[in-house]
């Protein structure tokens, strides 16, 4: 049975600044790619983090169907925020008055829920292959809106 992966990345140049995002989708079936699918895009005033948010709603909102797939990031804040601090700020109402970006967070749990979802951390800008063009794919997201 295929297994499918999304690999997401952020990026901005400033912060806030220009920003951009990046999605690499990849369907394998053991060691053997079935489909890969590149996604980006940007904003001209943004941050890190909304960037690296927007990446893994946009690999999840893509989905046609409820899929089983493993969202790889390396971004602790995604990992951290949606696996564990969402919990509270849910039962909070949101009203915790520090949680950043509430609009992407409800975003990115609606998408979550509609799938399986196994979230995975990796070490960004360390040889990852599928990590590095997803962050490729997040500068090319940024270049338009670069001045």
């Amino acid at each position: 049975m295929p297994e499918l992966f999304a690999y997401t990345d952020g990026a901005c140049s400033g912060n806030p600044g220009p920003g951009g995002w990046g999605a690499l989708l990849i369907a394998r079936d053991g060691d053997t790619v079935l489909k890969e699918r590149e996604l980006c895009g940007g904003e001209a005033e943004t941050t890190n983090n909304r960037m690296e948010l927007l990446a893994a709603i946009t690999a999840l909102e893509t989905l046609d169907r409820p899929t089983k797939l493993t969202v790889v990031t390396d971004s602790s804040y995604v990992k951290d925020g949606i696996t564990k601090w969402i919990h509270s700020w849910k039962k909070t109402n949101w009203k915790k008055g520090k949680v950043k970006n509430v609009d992407l967070w409800q975003r990115l749990d609606a998408a979550a829920a509609r799938h399986d979802v196994t979230w995975e951390w990796v070490k960004g800008h360390a040889g990852h292959p599928e990590n590095e063009k997803a962050d490729e794919l997040a500068r090319a997201g940024m270049e338009p809106f670069k001045p």
